[in-house]
């Protein structure tokens, strides 16, 4: 029988490469853009638990310990290329500290 291919992807906290199945996939949705081509509103910054939604994502842990450290290295901001305020973070880390296990 074939081994089936276990995907991994790289913790934006502490840099480990793990199974996909193991972390938390941060997701910053599209930007909503008018008929002009100009951005009216920046996607929304948030946890996909499931790692079904759509847009560009980053990996972490499910640790609130990981999740600090690539928020004080401002990680995600470099990954999404986009300032994050300080409350889209707080409501992050409730909902991980929540879904921790």
């Amino acid at each position: 029988m074939v081994k089936k291919k276990i995907p991994l992807r790289k913790c934006t906290g502490c840099g480990e490469m793990k199974p996909k199945k193991e972390l938390i996939r941060v997701v910053k949705a599209p930007d909503v853009k008018n008929e002009d081509g100009e951005v009216v509103s920046p996607g929304e910054i948030s946890l996909d638990l499931t790692g079904k939604k759509s847009g560009r994502g980053a990996y972490v842990c499910r640790s609130v310990k990981c999740f600090e450290a690539a928020r004080k290295a401002r990680r995600f901001e470099r990954a999404f290329s986009c300032q994050i305020p300080e409350s889209v973070y707080e409501g992050m880390e409730k909902e991980l500290a929540e879904n921790e296990r």
